[in-house]
């Protein structure tokens, strides 16, 4: 079941769902079944020139090989036809036990060509953190995204009851408190960790366990 505009305002209100946000602003952008976010500063690009091919077995492939971008209030950041980048919403949210989020584009930016999530739309009971938003210019025409713009609509469904094991109790939460966009971790998935990878993991600063 999907959560009305007043049982949004209710969950937030009683701190069921925590976004940080001046709330008075934030009920502004409350919709008959969803509410949106909005744009953060930060963006991360990767850097074609450093390796050849993403490689799960290879975290280094990932997590030296994005650049960091912040742009001021007011500035543009120009997404070019074809490419892809990670974004990050100003807010940073905290989901319950017995809630999921459905993370969506906006009509208004869809229709300029921008995809705000490639398959990563969901958002798991007990995640909490900003939310990474994997966007992709569809367009033939660059277009130009602002920070604190909305960029995102969120829609909350009850499940059947609580989780067993939320996403903050799970061994391998590996987004969980993030803040700035974050490149994919694909890598400490139990699959991929060898002994090998564990020393690549070990060198990058990057446990198991987050």
């Amino acid at each position: 079941m999907i959560l009305s505009d007043r049982d949004i305002k209710k969950a937030i209100e009683s701190g069921r769902v925590k976004i940080e946000s001046d709330q008075a602003e934030l009920f502004r952008y409350i919709h008959a079944s969803s509410m949106d976010l909005r744009l953060g500063n930060v963006f991360k690009v990767y850097e074609h020139s450093k390796y050849a091919v993403l490689d799960p077995k290879n975290p280094k492939t990932f997590a030296q090989n994005m650049r960091i971008i912040t742009i001021a209030d007011g500035d543009p950041f120009i997404v070019q036809p074809g490419e892809f980048i990670l974004g990050v919403t100003q807010e940073k949210i905290t989901v319950p036990d017995d809630l999921v989020v459905r993370v969506e584009g906006r009509s208004s930016l869809g229709r300029l060509g921008i995809i705000v999530h490639s398959t990563a739309g969901f958002v798991d009971p007990g995640f909490s953190g900003t939310i990474t938003l994997e966007i992709s210019n569809l367009n033939r025409l660059p277009v130009a995204l602002y920070p604190g713009m909305r960029v995102c609509q969120l829609a909350f469904e009850t499940m059947s009851s609580p989780a067993e094991t939320p996403y903050n109790m799970k061994p391998f939460s590996k987004y969980q408190g993030q803040i700035l966009p974050e490149e994919s971790r694909l890598s400490i998935d139990p699959e991929f960790v060898t002994a090998g990878v564990a020393a690549d993991l070990s060198s990058l600063n990057v446990s198991h366990c987050k």
